[in-house]
């Protein structure tokens, strides 16, 4: 029943959106969302014929804006011969049938819009299992909407029950047997990823989270620095799973980077809630590289917005490196002057032309957690192989012969190598 609805949604040929410009709210803030909500529904390939804003004091029970807009809005849809609405809020179960019997069409907000992107990107059994629970968690208390057009509704009288009634009863415990049977498979996959985790952190290596408003250049970021190839593509949400690659660092200690699925404003609570296992890496990594995009007008917006989902992971408390990328996109000096103002560490690059890539790189060498001790070591001649491991896992301060062709090495170097070395140190 889920999957039809979808489907028929793929036939959508001519869209309006609504957007709602809520009393504490500027004008701007209302029309800039409202096109970020053109953006995602692009990204459905529902094409948009109208649009609108309302501007309400405080939404309403029956249609969430006032009936005297609702009517306009009618008219606008039989004008423009509409096939589907889609509100740049969230509707509650009620209102979306409230307007489904108004209109007659397709009634849609922007957690399904989100929810629908989702269903598209995911590829993983993971990614598939997080967006089937938070869309199963949305359709329950909608079941209703889906009977309202059929016959069956209609039985029954002397408070006995119809078979519509009885129909959507038999749904309801369907679908909750699904959100059952889907949070034990998710339990069975993050334990599995915590079994990972602990393969990785028993090598001690340091590791860092890439984490930022969806679009930003998360992936391609990781691509730059550690030479993987990451699928990047121009499009929201483009990263659901999480991917983790390894970075050398200029000392030649390594860095554990993880790239993580993007934000943006107003994601539903069940899609942050469902991939709260995905968002672990941010929870648990050493520090985070936040990642925005200078060439965007609503930079600033973008930062609250990933800094509001990482206060409800409670990972807001890391330590966290500002880097803008896009700078071959952006060449208003005013807006580098703004950026720095506000925060003093940031770093500026392109992972399109490379710069400023270094200079990270170098950065993220002080951002490392102090794990390392600088430590002098004696090789003799036949051990050929621990010097060619020195000179690739550690930083060489200092090396020269001695007279008995000893290799003396003074080296700053990961603890989780000490030992290798332990029979040499002097």
């Amino acid at each position: 029943m889920i999957d039809t609805e979808k489907d028929n949604r793929k036939l959508v040929e001519r869209a309006i959106l609504v957007g709602i410009h809520k009393h504490q709210e500027s004008t701007a803030d209302a029309h800039e969302h409202l096109a970020e909500l053109e953006e995602l529904v692009a990204n459905l390939n529902i094409p948009v014929i109208d649009k609108m804003v309302v501007k309400i004091k405080k939404p309403q029970a029956k249609y969430y804006i006032g009936s005297g807009k609702a009517a306009e809005i009618v008219e606008m849809i039989v004008e423009q011969k509409a096939d589907c609405l889609v509100f740049d809020g969230e509707l509650s179960p009620s209102q979306q049938r409230n307007w489904e019997r108004l209109t007659k069409i397709c009634v849609i907000d922007r957690q399904e819009v989100i929810l629908d992107i989702f269903a598209s990107r995911a590829s993983t059994r993971e990614a598939v299992l997080q967006v089937e629970l938070a869309r199963m968690k949305y359709s329950l208390p909608r079941l209703t909407r889906a009977w309202t057009h059929l016959s069956r509704q209609r039985g029954g009288n002397k408070g006995t029950r119809g078979e519509g009634e009885k129909q959507i009863e038999a749904d309801r415990r369907m679908v909750q047997q699904r959100i059952n049977s889907l949070k034990k498979e998710l339990l069975e996959v993050q334990q599995q990823r915590s079994t990972q985790r602990k393969s990785r952190d028993r090598h001690q290596l340091p590791h860092a989270a890439i984490v930022g408003y969806t679009n930003a250049g998360k992936s391609s970021l990781l691509n730059a620095l550690t030479g993987s190839d990451v699928v990047v593509e121009d499009k929201l949400f483009a990263t659901l799973d999480p991917t983790t690659r390894k970075v050398v660092l200029p000392d030649n200690r390594q860095l554990l980077l993880t790239d993580t699925v993007g934000f943006v404003r107003k994601l539903p609570h069940n899609l942050v809630e469902a991939f709260k296992s995905t968002l672990e890496e941010a929870v648990l990594a050493d520090f985070l590289v936040l990642v925005l995009d200078i060439s965007s007008p609503h930079v600033e917006d973008h930062w609250e917005t990933t800094m509001n989902v990482l206060r409800e992971l409670k990972a807001d408390n890391k330590k966290i490196l500002p880097v803008f990328n896009k700078t071959d996109l952006a060449d208003d000096p005013l807006i580098y002057a703004r950026v720095k103002n506000l925060f003093e560490e940031s770093l500026f690059v392109s992972t399109k032309t490379g710069a400023g890539l270094n200079e990270l790189k170098r950065k993220l060498m002080k951002y490392l957690p102090q794990t390392t001790e600088v430590i002098r070591l004696k090789l003799p001649p036949s051990r050929h192989d621990l010097a060619a491991l020195a000179h690739a896992r550690t930083m060489v301060m200092n090396s020269e012969y001695d007279e008995n062709g000893n290799l003396e090495l003074v080296v700053n170097m990961n603890c989780d190598i000490k030992n290798k070395f332990a029979d040499f140190m002097v």
